[in-house]
């Protein structure tokens, strides 16, 4: 199975003070950390989906060979970045979703949603039984996916829908979103 790796990097991130795809914290800055999480857990390509300060972001960030999109819908919320991320991945049978502003994610987490890859496949990381991120979105879903995903919920409202598998990641990363820069750790 062939999974891509969906990094969506396009908020403004008006609640942390900027775009957190700009965000450098521990020597790198969020979006090639989180890229380099996809790769390293075997996703391929990695579609990084940009918006605000989207010149900015690909001016000073290494994305190596991602496959960047702009998304200039990106003002209408996290919905529409899963859709041109979604519309972005081609010849692949599912994709691993990551917000770049879970920097706690690890390939380790990565890989164990990763090797459930199948174009039916619906699951979610969980941490202490808690769904969280990554999510994995096999293809027979993207249609369902992109019609929900609207403003900032994304696939929230379909995956509430359905029965999906939740993988326990506690053990090997931190789930939390950082919307301040006093939530980072």
């Amino acid at each position: 199975m062939r999974v891509a790796g969906l990094l969506l990097a396009a908020g403004a991130g008006r609640r942390f003070g900027g775009p957190k795809a700009l965000v450098s914290h521990g020597g790198a800055r969020w979006v090639e950390s989180a890229g380099g999480v996809l790769r390293a857990a075997g996703c391929d390509p990695v579609v990084v989906v940009l918006g605000a300060e989207a010149a900015r972001v690909r001016a000073t960030a290494a994305l190596g060979d991602a496959v960047v999109v702009d998304n200039a819908d990106w003002p209408t919320g996290m919905g529409s970045s899963l859709r041109a991320g979604l519309a972005a991945a081609e010849d692949v049978d599912a994709v691993v979703v990551l917000p770049v502003d879970t920097p706690g994610i690890t390939a380790a987490a990565v890989s164990r949603l990763a090797a459930l890859a199948a174009p039916g496949a619906l699951a979610r990381a969980s941490y202490e039984g808690v769904p969280g991120h990554p999510v994995l979105l096999g293809r027979e879903h993207w249609p369902g996916v992109a019609l929900a995903a609207v403003g900032d919920a994304g696939a929230r409202d379909y995956l509430a829908e359905r029965r999906v598998l939740l993988v326990p990641c506690e053990d090997v990363a931190d789930g939390r979103d950082i919307d301040h820069p006093d939530d980072l750790p």
